[in-house]
């Protein structure tokens, strides 16, 4: 005969046992999930569009050199200098951004910015050295490139929210702020100075 009590804890048992059952497949859902959201084509699309813009800013950093040299005011070779110490911190961001993802990090040749950079070059020939026309052309060959990666990266950064991805979101609008940042500061050279004293030259 089997008592009150031991149907109580025969009970007690099963609750348990289901509620362990449970857990677990709570536990192992996100994994699965992971996986899913890893095969998805969005997934994929963001992946590639990281290798895109980690070749493109390592493309920058080698323009940005040129830039500075054939730069003629002191004021734009220091923006030049200080937008290549902040390309090789987006580099070490998007590295990071890679790791947070489960991702390696990989170039893939960005023809968008390949061709921005060909024109920056083709400035610097056709315009003279030490002119102000040429600091003119260079700024705005430089907001070319400024305004590619605002436009990636405020992308790359929406679709990290929308896929959960928080921290990689957070790093990819911090560049973005920083790339606006940028932006602005060339405009206000090209306005203060550099657009004057060119529309002077002969």
């Amino acid at each position: 005969m089997v008592t009150k009590t031991e149907n109580n804890t025969t009970s007690s048992s099963k609750k348990d046992a289901t509620k362990n059952m449970n857990q677990n497949s709570l536990k192992t859902e996100p994994q699965s999930g992971n996986d899913d959201m890893k095969t998805s084509p969005l997934h994929k699309f963001f992946v590639d569009a990281l290798k895109d813009i980690y070749y493109a800013e390592d493309a920058i950093l080698n323009a940005l050199e040129k830039m500075e040299e054939a730069a003629t005011t002191e004021e734009l070779k220091d923006a030049f200098e200080d937008h290549k110490l902040q390309t090789k911190k987006h580099i070490s961001r998007l590295e990071k951004v890679f790791k947070l993802i489960d991702e390696t990090p990989e170039k893939k040749e960005c023809k968008a910015i390949v061709g921005i950079i060909e024109e920056g070059q083709e400035i610097i020939k056709s315009t003279e050295e030490g002119s102000m026309t040429r600091d003119v052309g260079l700024i705005i060959a430089a907001q070319k490139v400024e305004h590619y990666e605002i436009a990636t990266y405020g992308g790359l950064a929406q679709l990290a929210i929308t896929m959960g991805h928080d921290k990689a979101a957070d790093l990819l609008e911090r560049t973005l702020q920083e790339e606006e940042d940028t932006d602005l500061l060339l405009t206000d050279i090209a306005e203060t100075s550099i657009n004057i004293n060119a529309e002077q030259e002969d």
